[in-house]
Protein backbone atom coordinates (compact mmCIF):
# COMPACT_ATOMS: atom_id res chain seq x y z
CA UNK A 1 0.00 0.00 0.00
CA UNK A 2 2.74 2.87 0.88
CA UNK A 3 4.14 2.24 -2.90
CA UNK A 4 0.93 3.62 -3.74
CA UNK A 5 0.83 5.90 -1.75
CA UNK A 6 4.20 7.08 -2.38
CA UNK A 7 3.58 7.04 -6.21
CA UNK A 8 0.30 8.87 -5.75
CA UNK A 9 1.60 11.90 -4.26
CA UNK A 10 4.46 12.36 -6.55
CA UNK A 11 2.05 12.44 -9.00
CA UNK A 12 -0.03 14.89 -7.16
CA UNK A 13 3.59 17.01 -6.80
CA UNK A 14 3.90 16.67 -10.48
CA UNK A 15 0.44 18.16 -11.52
CA UNK A 16 0.86 20.72 -8.86
CA UNK A 17 3.64 22.05 -10.61
CA UNK A 18 2.51 21.74 -14.03
CA UNK A 19 -0.02 23.60 -13.03
CA UNK A 20 2.04 27.02 -11.02
CA UNK A 21 5.09 26.48 -13.89
CA UNK A 22 1.94 27.25 -16.49
CA UNK A 23 0.98 30.41 -14.63
CA UNK A 24 1.81 33.46 -16.86
CA UNK A 25 4.54 35.50 -15.08
CA UNK A 26 4.47 39.24 -14.07
CA UNK A 27 6.81 41.91 -14.61
CA UNK A 28 6.59 44.85 -12.82
CA UNK A 29 8.19 48.86 -13.47
CA UNK A 30 8.34 50.73 -10.58
CA UNK A 31 7.51 54.64 -11.13
CA UNK A 32 9.72 58.34 -10.48
CA UNK A 33 11.15 58.28 -7.05
CA UNK A 34 10.80 54.38 -6.32
CA UNK A 35 13.21 51.38 -6.64
CA UNK A 36 12.70 47.65 -7.72
CA UNK A 37 13.01 46.66 -3.79
CA UNK A 38 11.16 49.12 -1.94
CA UNK A 39 8.70 48.24 0.93
CA UNK A 40 5.77 49.80 -1.09
CA UNK A 41 7.19 47.12 -4.43
CA UNK A 42 7.78 44.46 -2.38
CA UNK A 43 4.20 44.56 -1.00
CA UNK A 44 2.60 44.69 -4.07
CA UNK A 45 4.49 42.00 -5.35
CA UNK A 46 3.54 40.04 -2.41
CA UNK A 47 0.24 40.89 -2.68
CA UNK A 48 -0.31 39.71 -5.94
CA UNK A 49 1.85 35.89 -5.18
CA UNK A 50 -1.34 35.93 -2.96
CA UNK A 51 -3.90 36.60 -5.26
CA UNK A 52 -2.09 34.45 -7.69
CA UNK A 53 -0.42 31.41 -6.03
CA UNK A 54 2.67 30.00 -7.78
CA UNK A 55 3.21 33.42 -10.03
CA UNK A 56 6.66 34.01 -10.59
CA UNK A 57 7.27 37.86 -10.36
CA UNK A 58 10.24 40.24 -11.45
CA UNK A 59 10.96 43.67 -10.43
CA UNK A 60 12.86 45.40 -13.45
CA UNK A 61 15.95 47.27 -11.87
CA UNK A 62 18.42 49.20 -13.65
CA UNK A 63 20.93 49.03 -10.91
CA UNK A 64 20.77 46.57 -7.99
CA UNK A 65 21.77 49.02 -5.78
CA UNK A 66 18.10 50.32 -4.34
CA UNK A 67 19.78 53.94 -4.12
CA UNK A 68 21.43 53.73 -7.80
CA UNK A 69 18.17 52.37 -9.23
CA UNK A 70 16.53 55.50 -7.77
CA UNK A 71 18.54 57.61 -9.36
CA UNK A 72 18.51 56.18 -12.65
CA UNK A 73 14.32 57.04 -12.37
CA UNK A 74 16.19 60.67 -12.87
CA UNK A 75 18.95 61.10 -14.42
CA UNK A 76 20.06 58.35 -17.67
CA UNK A 77 19.62 58.09 -21.50
CA UNK A 78 15.52 56.36 -21.11
CA UNK A 79 16.75 54.29 -24.63
CA UNK A 80 19.84 52.62 -23.38
CA UNK A 81 17.86 51.78 -20.16
CA UNK A 82 14.81 49.79 -22.39
CA UNK A 83 17.51 48.10 -23.75
CA UNK A 84 19.55 47.04 -20.62
CA UNK A 85 16.09 45.66 -19.29
CA UNK A 86 15.51 44.05 -22.70
CA UNK A 87 18.67 42.07 -21.53
CA UNK A 88 17.75 41.72 -18.01
CA UNK A 89 14.36 40.14 -19.22
CA UNK A 90 15.52 38.07 -21.67
CA UNK A 91 18.00 36.09 -19.20
CA UNK A 92 15.24 35.54 -16.91
CA UNK A 93 14.49 31.40 -17.58
CA UNK A 94 10.66 31.78 -15.81
CA UNK A 95 9.47 34.41 -18.82
CA UNK A 96 11.13 32.78 -21.61
CA UNK A 97 6.83 31.77 -22.98
CA UNK A 98 6.45 35.57 -22.13
CA UNK A 99 4.59 37.24 -19.32
CA UNK A 100 2.05 39.69 -17.93
CA UNK A 101 3.40 43.47 -17.35
CA UNK A 102 2.60 46.26 -15.11
CA UNK A 103 3.75 49.89 -15.13
CA UNK A 104 3.59 52.52 -12.64
CA UNK A 105 3.65 55.63 -13.91
CA UNK A 106 6.76 56.43 -16.06
CA UNK A 107 7.39 52.47 -16.25
CA UNK A 108 4.41 52.29 -18.14
CA UNK A 109 5.64 53.79 -21.43
CA UNK A 110 9.07 52.52 -20.71
CA UNK A 111 7.61 48.79 -20.67
CA UNK A 112 5.05 49.84 -23.97
CA UNK A 113 9.06 51.21 -25.57
CA UNK A 114 9.76 47.43 -25.05
CA UNK A 115 7.07 46.31 -26.33
CA UNK A 116 7.18 47.90 -29.41
CA UNK A 117 11.28 48.03 -30.01
CA UNK A 118 11.77 44.10 -28.21
CA UNK A 119 9.15 42.48 -27.11
CA UNK A 120 11.19 39.11 -26.92
CA UNK A 121 10.21 37.36 -24.63
CA UNK A 122 6.18 38.40 -25.79
CA UNK A 123 3.96 41.09 -23.48
CA UNK A 124 0.28 39.21 -23.40
CA UNK A 125 -1.68 41.75 -21.27
CA UNK A 126 0.28 45.22 -20.22
CA UNK A 127 -1.34 47.53 -17.23
CA UNK A 128 -0.13 50.88 -17.07
CA UNK A 129 -1.18 53.03 -13.91
CA UNK A 130 -1.11 57.09 -14.59
CA UNK A 131 1.55 56.73 -17.03
CA UNK A 132 2.80 59.47 -19.54
CA UNK A 133 2.09 57.88 -23.23
CA UNK A 134 1.57 61.13 -24.64
CA UNK A 135 4.00 62.93 -22.23
CA UNK A 136 3.71 65.41 -19.78
CA UNK A 137 3.24 69.87 -20.47
CA UNK A 138 4.80 70.55 -17.17
CA UNK A 139 7.59 68.79 -15.13
CA UNK A 140 6.21 66.66 -11.70
CA UNK A 141 6.47 68.58 -8.65
CA UNK A 142 8.74 67.36 -6.07
CA UNK A 143 8.34 67.05 -2.23
CA UNK A 144 10.18 70.04 -0.45
CA UNK A 145 12.94 67.48 0.99
CA UNK A 146 13.44 65.15 -2.02
CA UNK A 147 17.20 67.12 -3.14
CA UNK A 148 17.46 64.68 -6.17
CA UNK A 149 13.54 65.38 -7.67
CA UNK A 150 14.49 69.10 -7.31
CA UNK A 151 18.20 69.22 -9.14
CA UNK A 152 16.79 67.51 -11.62
CA UNK A 153 13.67 69.46 -12.45
CA UNK A 154 15.72 72.89 -12.40
CA UNK A 155 18.13 71.05 -14.96
CA UNK A 156 15.46 70.23 -17.11
CA UNK A 157 13.53 73.44 -16.40
CA UNK A 158 16.90 75.15 -18.27
CA UNK A 159 16.69 73.53 -21.17
CA UNK A 160 14.57 70.62 -21.79
CA UNK A 161 15.14 70.32 -25.32
CA UNK A 162 18.56 70.79 -24.72
CA UNK A 163 21.16 67.72 -26.37
CA UNK A 164 22.13 67.39 -22.57
CA UNK A 165 18.67 67.18 -20.93
CA UNK A 166 17.28 64.91 -23.58
CA UNK A 167 20.64 62.57 -22.93
CA UNK A 168 20.35 62.96 -19.17
CA UNK A 169 17.20 63.91 -17.57
CA UNK A 170 14.54 60.94 -18.01
CA UNK A 171 11.75 63.06 -17.64
CA UNK A 172 12.49 65.83 -20.35
CA UNK A 173 12.97 62.45 -22.73
CA UNK A 174 8.88 62.44 -22.61
CA UNK A 175 8.47 65.85 -22.07
CA UNK A 176 6.07 66.98 -24.92
CA UNK A 177 5.29 70.54 -24.81
CA UNK A 178 2.51 71.85 -26.96
CA UNK A 179 3.77 74.77 -27.93
CA UNK A 180 6.82 73.47 -29.06
CA UNK A 181 5.67 70.33 -30.82
CA UNK A 182 8.21 70.69 -33.76
CA UNK A 183 11.35 70.94 -31.24
CA UNK A 184 9.96 68.15 -29.44
CA UNK A 185 9.72 65.70 -32.11
CA UNK A 186 13.01 67.14 -33.60
CA UNK A 187 14.69 65.85 -30.84
CA UNK A 188 14.31 62.57 -32.34
CA UNK A 189 14.48 60.96 -28.30
CA UNK A 190 12.17 58.56 -26.56
CA UNK A 191 8.68 59.59 -26.49
CA UNK A 192 8.62 61.10 -30.31
CA UNK A 193 10.56 57.49 -31.11
CA UNK A 194 8.03 55.00 -29.29
CA UNK A 195 4.80 57.39 -30.61
CA UNK A 196 6.29 57.44 -34.16
CA UNK A 197 6.19 61.54 -34.18
CA UNK A 198 8.80 62.00 -36.61
CA UNK A 199 9.33 64.87 -39.46
CA UNK A 200 9.78 62.39 -42.30
CA UNK A 201 6.65 59.61 -42.49
CA UNK A 202 8.77 57.54 -44.42
CA UNK A 203 10.92 57.03 -41.44
CA UNK A 204 8.49 55.52 -39.39
CA UNK A 205 9.48 52.33 -38.04
CA UNK A 206 6.50 49.97 -39.03
CA UNK A 207 7.53 47.33 -36.61
CA UNK A 208 6.15 49.05 -33.68
CA UNK A 209 2.64 49.05 -34.99
CA UNK A 210 3.09 45.49 -35.49
CA UNK A 211 4.58 44.90 -32.23
CA UNK A 212 1.89 46.69 -29.93
CA UNK A 213 -0.84 45.44 -31.68
CA UNK A 214 -0.08 41.87 -30.89
CA UNK A 215 -0.58 42.65 -27.12
CA UNK A 216 -3.56 40.20 -25.87
CA UNK A 217 -4.98 43.44 -24.02
CA UNK A 218 -3.59 46.93 -22.77
CA UNK A 219 -5.17 48.43 -19.80
CA UNK A 220 -4.78 52.54 -19.89
CA UNK A 221 -5.44 53.58 -16.20
CA UNK A 222 -6.16 57.39 -15.40
CA UNK A 223 -5.78 58.71 -12.02
CA UNK A 224 -9.31 61.09 -11.78
CA UNK A 225 -7.50 63.59 -9.29
CA UNK A 226 -4.01 63.32 -10.77
CA UNK A 227 -1.77 66.78 -10.29
CA UNK A 228 1.50 65.48 -10.89
CA UNK A 229 1.16 64.48 -14.49
CA UNK A 230 -0.30 67.34 -16.75
CA UNK A 231 -2.27 66.77 -18.51
CA UNK A 232 -3.03 63.75 -16.46
CA UNK A 233 -4.89 62.52 -19.66
CA UNK A 234 -2.00 61.36 -21.06
CA UNK A 235 -2.47 58.15 -19.51
CA UNK A 236 -5.40 57.37 -21.77
CA UNK A 237 -3.07 58.92 -24.37
CA UNK A 238 -4.67 62.25 -24.91
CA UNK A 239 -2.72 65.16 -24.66
CA UNK A 240 -3.36 69.59 -25.08
CA UNK A 241 -4.15 70.71 -28.11
CA UNK A 242 -0.49 71.93 -29.92
CA UNK A 243 -1.09 75.49 -31.13
CA UNK A 244 1.09 74.18 -33.78
CA UNK A 245 -1.46 71.64 -35.47
CA UNK A 246 -4.60 73.40 -36.50
CA UNK A 247 -5.61 70.14 -38.66
CA UNK A 248 -5.96 67.89 -35.18
CA UNK A 249 -9.71 68.53 -33.75
CA UNK A 250 -10.43 69.12 -30.04
CA UNK A 251 -13.25 67.01 -28.31
CA UNK A 252 -16.65 67.61 -28.92
CA UNK A 253 -19.25 65.81 -27.17
CA UNK A 254 -20.97 63.09 -28.49
CA UNK A 255 -18.00 61.25 -29.84
CA UNK A 256 -16.95 57.95 -28.67
CA UNK A 257 -14.50 58.93 -26.52
CA UNK A 258 -14.93 61.40 -23.95
CA UNK A 259 -10.86 62.85 -22.71
CA UNK A 260 -11.48 62.91 -19.26
CA UNK A 261 -13.86 62.14 -15.78
CA UNK A 262 -13.54 65.46 -13.86
CA UNK A 263 -14.53 69.13 -14.32
CA UNK A 264 -13.78 70.58 -17.18
CA UNK A 265 -10.42 73.08 -17.40
CA UNK A 266 -9.00 75.24 -19.76
CA UNK A 267 -6.71 73.27 -21.79
CA UNK A 268 -8.19 71.64 -25.02
CA UNK A 269 -7.67 68.06 -24.85
CA UNK A 270 -7.38 65.90 -27.92
CA UNK A 271 -8.50 62.36 -26.46
CA UNK A 272 -6.78 59.33 -28.05
CA UNK A 273 -9.39 58.25 -30.86
CA UNK A 274 -8.84 61.75 -32.49
CA UNK A 275 -4.96 61.92 -32.41
CA UNK A 276 -3.02 61.46 -35.19
CA UNK A 277 -0.86 58.47 -34.31
CA UNK A 278 -4.43 56.78 -33.66
CA UNK A 279 -5.92 57.86 -36.95
CA UNK A 280 -3.09 57.09 -39.16
CA UNK A 281 -2.60 54.13 -36.76
CA UNK A 282 1.08 54.81 -36.29
CA UNK A 283 1.92 52.42 -33.66
CA UNK A 284 -0.63 50.05 -33.60
CA UNK A 285 -2.97 51.56 -31.36
CA UNK A 286 -5.52 51.61 -33.94
CA UNK A 287 -5.98 47.81 -34.85
CA UNK A 288 -5.38 46.80 -31.19
CA UNK A 289 -8.49 49.12 -30.20
CA UNK A 290 -10.57 48.24 -33.21
CA UNK A 291 -10.13 44.62 -31.61
CA UNK A 292 -10.95 44.72 -28.58
CA UNK A 293 -7.97 44.84 -26.55
CA UNK A 294 -8.00 48.38 -25.13
CA UNK A 295 -9.27 49.07 -21.79
CA UNK A 296 -10.22 52.03 -20.24
CA UNK A 297 -9.96 52.38 -16.40
CA UNK A 298 -10.14 55.10 -13.86
CA UNK A 299 -9.20 55.15 -10.44
CA UNK A 300 -10.76 58.04 -8.36
CA UNK A 301 -7.57 59.53 -6.12
CA UNK A 302 -4.36 61.49 -6.45
CA UNK A 303 -1.45 60.23 -8.84
CA UNK A 304 -0.36 56.39 -7.53
CA UNK A 305 -3.86 56.36 -5.08
CA UNK A 306 -3.63 52.80 -5.90
CA UNK A 307 -5.82 51.56 -2.82
CA UNK A 308 -9.04 49.70 -3.67
CA UNK A 309 -8.15 50.46 -7.19
CA UNK A 310 -5.44 47.53 -8.44
CA UNK A 311 -7.40 44.75 -7.15
CA UNK A 312 -9.66 43.81 -9.59
CA UNK A 313 -7.44 44.62 -12.53
CA UNK A 314 -4.86 42.67 -11.34
CA UNK A 315 -7.05 39.77 -10.61
CA UNK A 316 -8.55 40.29 -14.11
CA UNK A 317 -5.72 40.60 -16.37
CA UNK A 318 -2.58 38.97 -14.36
CA UNK A 319 -2.17 35.22 -13.38
CA UNK A 320 -3.88 33.38 -16.56
CA UNK A 321 -2.51 30.31 -17.95
CA UNK A 322 0.17 30.58 -20.49
CA UNK A 323 -1.69 28.09 -22.13
CA UNK A 324 -3.90 30.44 -23.59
Amino acid sequence: MLPSIVLFTGLLNLVSGAAVNNIRPLVIWHGLGDTYSSPGMVRFENEVKEMHPGIFVHSIFIDEDPKADQRAGFYGNVDDQIAQVAQQLVEIPELSRGFDAIGFSQGGQFLRGYVERNNNPPVHNLITFGSQHMGISDLPACNPFDLLCQVARRAANRGVYSEWAQEHIVQAQYFRDPQQLLVYISTGSFLPDINNEVLLPSSRNSSYADNLASLNKLVLVLFSQDETVVPKESAWFASEKSVEDTSVESYTPGLEQTPMLSAPHTRDIIPMRLQPLYKEDWIGLRKLDESGGIDFAACPGQHMQLDGCWEDLVTKWVGGSLKN
